[in-house]
């Protein structure tokens, strides 16, 4: 058996949680699915882009929300949609959402929720793969939000913490070296904090589930269409090469394959032990002062040169 789901077996109380927000929170159904159809508790959460003060949900720390689908109307709310298509199957969840911060405020609201749910095990879910990244990539994507959830996870939970990535090869379109991930991945395994891979599979009750929640969300905001979660949808549903399902990604060359399917799982520890500037977040308290941080590192660093993936 893999050994993510060795982890996944000895618990019945998950928080799946976006790692780095957004839609990231979307990428944790297929796993959801699987541990709802087994009989486990499920509670979500997320780092929001949208302005929480103003979602009308029960703010429960300074920096976190309860969402539902009676939260309020806001220009781009995956949460909430992530809720009002829950109802719409019968399955309502707690979903929360964080503010941005640094990472003590979020790691307070994780202990928060912990401590509340009884949960068990934290399944941080990034989709893309700039999770990955240790920081001295030449170039790192979106990787501020990612790496305040992975140390705030960590300080939150510590070995109680997993992380698994789908869509090798989404964040080419931001830059990230895929070169790098694969160097990286080995240097976990390398470590002993590799659970392994697996993939989404088309026709399963898993991969539908997140079809539909695609589906959903593209009708309820498209201008807001996830570029992640529909390159994802789009290799689900057997597409390959310059697909576009959304004209957010016209005039760029894309690279749908079926690796965008596929779960890269680890100790959640294992990324933060080789993440450079892990330390220094750890006493951030906007998100701000963690971009400074990191940009503060990287600053007087020799970066790895961008290499192509030899075919």
């Amino acid at each position: 058996m893999i050994p993510f789901f060795r982890r996944l077996e000895s618990h019945d109380k998950f928080l799946i949680m976006g790692c780095g927000g957004g839609f990231d929170v979307f990428a944790g159904v297929p796993l959801a699915e699987y541990l709802m159809a087994a009989g486990k508790t499920v509670v979500f959460a997320n780092v929001s882009f949208a302005n929480l003060w103003l979602c009308g949900g029960e703010r429960v720390t300074p920096v976190t929300w309860r969402v539902d689908r009676q939260s309020s109307e806001l220009p781009y709310f995956p949460e909430r949609w992530l809720a009002e298509w829950y109802v719409s199957r019968g399955q309502p969840s707690p979903i929360y959402a964080f503010a941005k911060s640094g990472v003590r405020p979020l790691s307070a609201a994780l202990r928060w929720i912990v401590d509340h749910h009884g949960i068990e095990q934290i399944v941080l879910v990034d989709g893309g793969t700039d999770s990955l990244l240790f920081g001295d990539e030449f170039e790192l994507g979106s990787v501020v939000e990612d790496a305040v959830s992975i140390v705030a996870a960590q300080e939150a939970a510590r070995d109680r913490t997993l992380l698994a990535a789908i869509g090798f090869g989404v964040d080419d379109y931001h830059g990230v070296s895929h070169h790098s991930v694969l160097e990286n991945v080995a240097q976990i395994t390398a470590d002993g904090r590799f659970l392994g891979a697996f993939s989404v599979t088309a026709g399963t009750q898993e991969a539908r589930a997140y079809l539909d929640l695609v589906d959903f969300a593209n009708r309820r905001q498209p201008e807001h269409a996830s570029i992640v979660c529909n390159s994802i949808a789009s290799a689900l549903r057997g597409e390959f090469g310059n697909v576009h399902a959304t004209r957010r990604t016209s005039g760029a060359e894309l690279f749908i394959n079926p690796l965008m399917t596929q779960y890269w799982t680890f100790e959640l520890s294992g990324l933060v032990d080789r993440m450079v500037y892990a330390e220094a977040l750890v006493q951030t308290d906007r998100l701000d002062e963690a971009r400074r941080a990191i940009e503060q590192w990287r600053e007087g660093a020799e970066l790895r040169l961008r290499r192509p993936i030899p075919l």
